[in-house]
């Protein structure tokens, strides 16, 4: 009789320079598949749930760059996600912004494994990187004002970044039954879009530098 393949890991980055950091952590580790999201919530669960069709995995990880909420992620750290959430995802009203889940039509929130994401936060933590564990919010419309900025942070206590694709993710890992996790490397503060303020490199070298101490934790 065969013994039954090993399940596998799927990391799922946006573009092309933040797999590139991830592959270089890895660096050839077996049993880890990288994959592109494309941008958004919609081209990550797309491409999420055809790679999930079409291979038997343990996890899934979204990994990237993303940014981080004044006070909570520095530029240059890592944010592990305890809560994986879609902040716009709802309904504006003459009361304010109402969550899927205040209407009755779903939820805005996908659960992590919060044992897991505290042994990954731990460990990058020993590695000498500077990380905490906080809610990653997913947006279709990247933060541009600080009006925002503060909207979000007050409408999902304990945001330390926001990204573009780790909802959509995490809902077609959902939908399989496989778990996921959601990894952010801060390149910019959320808020006003400053670019001459960004470290994108310096967040793609702590991409690969958490990359290098994932399959510690997640194997």
């Amino acid at each position: 009789m065969r013994p039954e393949p090993a399940r596998r890991i799927l990391m799922m980055t946006a573009v092309e320079a933040e797999r590139d950091a991830v592959l270089r952590g890895l660096n050839g580790a077996d049993g880890v598949d990288v994959r592109l999201a494309g941008v958004g919530p919609a081209s990550a669960a797309a491409r999420t749930a055809a790679a999930l069709a079409a291979g038997d995995y343990a996890l899934v990880v979204s990994a990237g760059i993303g940014g981080g909420f004044p006070g909570r992620a520095a530029v240059g750290s890592l944010v592990v996600a305890d809560a994986i959430v879609a902040a716009d995802l709802g309904a504006e009203t003459a009361e304010g912004f109402r969550t899927v889940d205040e209407l009755g039509f779903g939820s805005a929130r996908v659960p992590v494994d919060a044992g897991l994401a505290a042994r990954l936060t731990g460990a990058l933590q020993a590695a000498g990187l500077a990380a905490c564990a906080g809610a990653v919010l997913t947006v279709s419309t990247a933060t541009g004002t600080a009006a925002t900025a503060a909207e979000l942070a007050s409408r999902v206590p304990g945001a330390a970044a926001e990204a573009m694709e780790g909802y959509g993710v995490a809902v077609a890992a959902l939908d399989r039954g496989v778990p996921a996790l959601e990894i952010r490397a801060v390149s910019n503060a959320v808020g006003p879009r400053d670019r001459a303020a960004w470290r994108i490199g310096e967040a793609l070298q702590s991409l690969e530098a958490a990359s290098a101490v994932l399959l510690e934790v997640l194997r």
